[in-house]
């Protein structure tokens, strides 16, 4: 990996790793025969179990920890002897947070904090968070307790002091396939002849569970502490996404749900002032100064005054091609019907 930081011979821990990003990190991590083990952090048994039994993850490397990010005490036990951690473990579905807010506080501020003190006392080296786009400017809770963890992270920067903890974010977009997303509700819907959609302007940013993976390793690499990561990814309209989907289908207008945008915003403007571009990405650093640990200043361009990276300002747009391509690797059957009928039109 770059600037001198490498998995090899090092402990990974995946906070999260039964869900639908921790299994590709995991798999990923495996494809390297220079790691020394690979822990999966998680609180559900039975995916546990059934990875176990995944050929993708029959390797002696691997290890599943049983436990929850609420827990101090077995995330303590689970960090021993641990070099990185990549904490993806979050409570996610915005209706049941708005309705039981006090468990996302738990899980999501709480286990930030838990994960960071754990990580400084025992000594882990790097730390990476998966945030989201609805941290920036957020209106629902998720987000809220999103935006409240990423401000953790960047400070764990100073509360490691001396010790050589170092903490970073990565934030992005909806995850092309991933459980709760469109795209399998579109899937399964078509063959009803009607597709649900929210507002005919709602726009989103999109990304694979491949690139995501590929972006959050990038970042692990390069991170000084104390930045946040956002990827330069495509953007497009649901209603567009509908059409490519289900181009025979009747679209419903159903309305923008409650705790819901209209477009997603990764880099707010407020953010923007204190924000790096680079070819592939934007930098989000620190904005104070005694929580920064790395200078980007010289490795890309500062971001204009009242800039903003949303995704109905976005200069890149998916195609349908692109679409279809991003949606055709996915393991779904609903998915592997879409590309048989799709490639025979």
């Amino acid at each position: 990996m770059a600037e001198g930081f490498s998995l090899d011979g090092r402990s990974v821990l995946v906070t999260g790793g039964t869900g639908s990003l921790g299994q590709k990190m995991v798999a990923r991590l495996l494809q390297s025969d220079r790691v020394r083990r690979v822990v999966v952090y998680s609180r559900d048994e039975l995916k546990q179990s059934e990875m176990a039994h995944d050929p993708r993850f029959q390797d002696s490397r691997m290890r599943f920890f049983l436990g929850d990010v609420r827990d101090r005490d077995r995330l303590a036990r689970a960090f021993d002897g641990v070099g990185v951690v990549i904490h993806t473990a979050a409570l996610k579905q915005v209706p049941a947070l708005e309705y039981n807010p006090f468990e996302a506080v738990k899980t999501n501020v709480l286990g930030a904090q838990n994960v960071i003190e754990c990580a400084i006392d025992k000594g882990v080296e790097r730390v990476i968070a998966l945030s989201t786009d609805k941290a920036a400017n957020p209106i629902n809770l998720y987000g809220a307790t999103k935006l409240c963890a990423d401000k953790l992270f960047v400070a764990g920067n100073v509360y490691a002091g001396a010790k050589p903890t170092r903490f970073a974010v990565v934030r992005y977009g909806n995850v092309v396939g991933s459980r709760g997303s469109v795209i399998p509700l579109f899937l399964r819907k078509r063959s009803d002849g009607v597709l649900p959609i929210t507002d005919e302007r709602m726009t989103r940013f999109w990304i694979t569970l491949e690139q995501g993976v590929e972006f959050v390793l990038k970042s692990l690499a390069e991170m000084g502490g104390g930045e946040i990561f956002v990827p330069k990814i495509p953007s497009m309209r649901i209603l567009d996404l509908a059409r490519a989907i289900g181009p025979d289908c009747r679209l419903e207008v159903v309305g923008i749900r409650s705790g819901e945008k209209l477009h997603e915003v990764m880099v707010p403007e407020d953010d923007a002032r204190s924000t790096v571009e680079l070819d592939d990405r934007f930098v989000i650093v620190p904005q104070f100064a005694f929580e920064r640990r790395k200078d980007w200043s010289g490795l890309g361009r500062p971001c204009p005054d009242g800039f903003r990276y949303g995704s109905d300002t976005n200069d890149r747009w998916l195609s349908e091609k692109e679409l279809v391509e991003m949606i055709a690797g996915l393991d779904l059957p609903e998915v592997r019907k879409f590309a048989r009928e799709h490639g025979s039109a």
